[in-house]
């Protein structure tokens, strides 16, 4: 994974996007122990553009031109499924925003914080994210506070309190 951090560093120092963080299981595991993942989420903000839709055609064609095949939803990168995922709402945008750099032998690449990580697993509210979310209750390091005005910020906080009461009550 050190070689595909590299080159998503070089793309975003080249201005491919203006912000980034990892997301996903991957971030994740820079918080709790390991867990089954498949790929690499990457969140982008892109540059501003003219266009109503955003497109992710200028990351996908300067990987192209370096030879990395796109396979469905993602891009193999030094042998990683990289998913590139625009930020696509207030809540996702502020996580990257906040990101945190962590290293990852020796290479300083960003990561939501297990907060935002948290908060956006809640609002997909899919199996492995609820999962996800007790791993995380359980074994990160996580400000209350911060987690609470996240949740508040983002109309969150009803589904957290019934997520815990449902399955994370002690």
């Amino acid at each position: 994974m050190k070689k595909t951090l590299q080159i998503i560093d070089r793309m975003h120092k080249e201005g491919l996007f203006k912000k980034y963080a990892i997301g996903g299981g991957i971030a994740s595991l820079f918080y709790i122990e390991p867990i089954a993942t498949f790929d690499l989420d990457i969140f982008v903000i892109l540059p501003e553009s003219e266009e109503v839709l955003l497109s992710l055609s200028p990351l996908y064609d300067w990987l192209s031109e370096k030879k990395y095949k796109l396979v469905k939803e993602h891009i193999i990168i030094e042998g990683i499924p990289v998913q590139f995922i625009p930020v696509y709402n207030e809540l996702v945008i502020e996580a990257v925003l906040k990101a945190v750099r962590k290293k990852y032998e020796g290479i300083s690449t960003f990561v939501l914080k297990p907060e935002y990580l948290m908060a956006i697993m809640l609002d997909t509210n899919r199996a492995k994210d609820r999962e996800r979310i007790i791993k995380m209750l359980d074994e990160a390091e996580i400000s209350a506070a911060l987690l609470k005005t996240i949740l508040n910020a983002h109309g969150l906080i009803k589904a957290y309190n019934n997520f815990r009461k449902k399955f994370h009550e002690k």
